[in-house]
C-alpha cells in the first residue's frame, strides 16, 4: 500500500542528517514509464515556499519524472537563497536519475523560515537514488513524516488492470486550501496530462479542500499525481476520477485522525442549503469555531456552539426552522429545543454533527478534530 503500488515507481526513504532527532528525512519517488504524465495543486497561500514555486513551474507542463521530497525544514519564506536551493535539489535529482531538471518537482516541509543544510540533502539524495526500489514506497512514506505520528498510505485496483497508490504527511495546520500536507499519488493507468489535471481537481474539492483541523493554511501545501502508463490499460475518466477521490479522502481521513493532540475526529455535516457554496459556508464556519471544538474535547454536545457559528454565516435560511442533532440525537428540532444533550455519548473517537437549514436540497460536508490541551501544547513548543 504506497506510491509503489502501481507499475512503473520505484521510490525510497533515507536518512539524511536534516531533523536533529536522526529519524528518515528525505523521500524520492521516481516514475519510470513509459508514460510521464503529471499534474499538481498548490497552497493558495500568498507566502508560498521555494519547493511550491519551483514546482508549480515544474509541472506546469503536465510532465513529471520524480519528486524529491524532505522533512526536517519548509525552505519557506528563505527568499532568493531558497529558490536556489529548491533548484539545486531538482538538479542533483536530475542527475542522479538522468532527467531533465524542469522534470523534477521538490518538496519541503518543516519548521518556516529555516535554509536547508543542502551537504546533506545532496548525501540524502545521493543515498535515496541508491535505495530506489518498487517496494520503497513505505519508506519515502515515513521519510515525509514531521509531528505525524504514523505514516499515511492509501491505494486502490481497477477490475481493468490498473491501480492508484499514495503517500501523505500532515498533522497540524490542516485547513483549506489544501492543509498543510504533503501528498504524492501515482498511477500505472494510461490518463493524459489534461484528464489528470480534471480528476485531481475534482478530487481534492470533495477531499483535502474539506478536511478543516485548525483553520491554519501552510505555506508548502502541494499534491503531486503522477502517471507511468506501466499497465498498458487507458482508464475510463469517470471510473479514474471517482477511484482518484476515494484515494484522497482515505488519506485526508488519516491525516485528520493523526492531527495533533486531537481525541475526537468530527464529521460536520450541513443539509437542505440553498446552494452548495451556503452549505459549504455554514459547515466550515462551525468546524472552525474554538468554542464547538474546545466542547466536543470536553465531550458537551452544546449545540448553541454549533447554532452561533451557523449564525455568522450570510447562508440563506430561517433560524426558526434549523435542526441540529450530535450523533444521531436531535437536541434542536425546527428551531426549538430537542432532546435533552445527556442523552447524547460523545466519549467515543467519532462524532457526527447534522444541521439542517430547511432552506433547498444542497449538502455539503467538512471534517475536522476536537481543541485539545496537547495541541496547544505542541504548538507552543514547536520551534523550540
Amino acid at each position: 500500500m504506497s506510491v509503489t503500488t502501481p507499475k512503473g515507481f520505484t521510490a525510497a526513504g533515507v536518512t539524511a542528517g536534516i531533523k536533529a532527532s536522526g529519524r528518515p528525512d528525505l523521500a524520492l519517488v521516481v516514475n519510470n514509464g513509459p508514460d510521464a504524465h503529471a499534474a499538481a495543486v498548490f497552497t493558495s497561500n500568498a507566502f508560498k515556499a521555494a519547493p511550491v514555486l519551483w514546482s508549480r513551474d515544474a509541472a506546469a507542463d503536465g510532465r513529471l519524472a520524480a519528486v524529491v521530497l524532505n522533512s526536517g525544514g519548509a525552505n519557506a519564506c528563505t527568499g532568493r537563497a531558497g529558490l536556489a536551493d529548491a533548484r539545486q535539489m531538482a538538479e542533483w535529482t536530475a542527475e542522479a536519475i538522468g532527467a531533465d531538471v524542469t522534470d523534477v518537482a521538490v518538496c519541503s516541509t518543516g519548521l518556516i523560515g529555516v535554509r536547508l543544510p543542502m551537504d546533506r540533502v545532496l548525501a540524502g539524495i545521493e543515498l535515496a537514488t541508491q535505495d530506489l526500489s518498487d517496494e520503497g514506497g513505505p519508506a519515502a512514506a515515513e521519510a515525509i513524516m514531521t509531528t505525524d505520528t504514523v505514516p499515511k498510505t492509501a491505494e486502490y485496483h481497477s477490475p481493468h488492470h490498473w491501480a492508484i497508490g499514495g503517500m501523505a504527511k500532515g498533522a497540524g495546520m490542516l485547513a483549506p486550501a489544501l492543509a498543510t500536507m504533503l501528498v504524492v499519488i501515482t498511477t500505472d493507468a494510461v490518463v493524459a496530462a489534461d484528464d489528470l489535471a480534471s480528476a485531481l481537481t475534482t478530487a481534492t474539492s470533495f477531499t483535502f479542500d474539506r478536511t478543516d483541523s485548525d483553520g491554519c493554511m501552510s505555506t508548502n501545501d502541494t499534491v503531486m499525481l503522477l502517471a507511468s502508463g506501466a499497465s498498458g490499460e487507458a482508464a475510463d475518466p469517470e471510473e479514474f476520477t471517482e477511484a482518484l477521490t476515494g484515494v484522497c479522502h482515505s488519506l485526508a481521513m488519516q491525516l485528520l485522525a493523526d492531527s495533533e493532540g486531537s481525541s475526537h475526529d468530527i464529521e460536520v455535516t450541513v443539509a437542505g442549503a440553498a446552494s452548495e457554496a451556503d452549505a459549504l459556508a455554514v459547515a466550515r464556519a462551525i468546524a472552525r469555531s474554538n468554542l464547538f471544538k474546545c466542547a466536543v474535547f470536553g465531550n458537551d454536545p452544546n449545540w448553541g456552539r454549533v447554532l452561533a457559528a451557523a449564525g455568522t454565516v450570510a447562508a440563506e435560511f430561517d433560524p426558526d426552522h434549523v435542526d441540529v442533532s450530535f450523533n444521531g440525537i436531535g437536541v434542536f428540532v425546527d428551531g426549538q429545543l430537542g432532546a435533552d444533550r445527556a442523552e447524547v455519548d460523545l466519549t467515543g473517537r467519532d462524532v457526527v454533527v447534522d444541521v439542517n437549514l430547511h432552506a433547498g436540497e444542497a449538502t455539503a460536508t467538512i471534517w475536522t478534530n476536537d481543541l485539545t490541551y496537547d495541541y496547544v501544547k505542541e504548538n507552543a513548543e514547536y520551534s523550540t
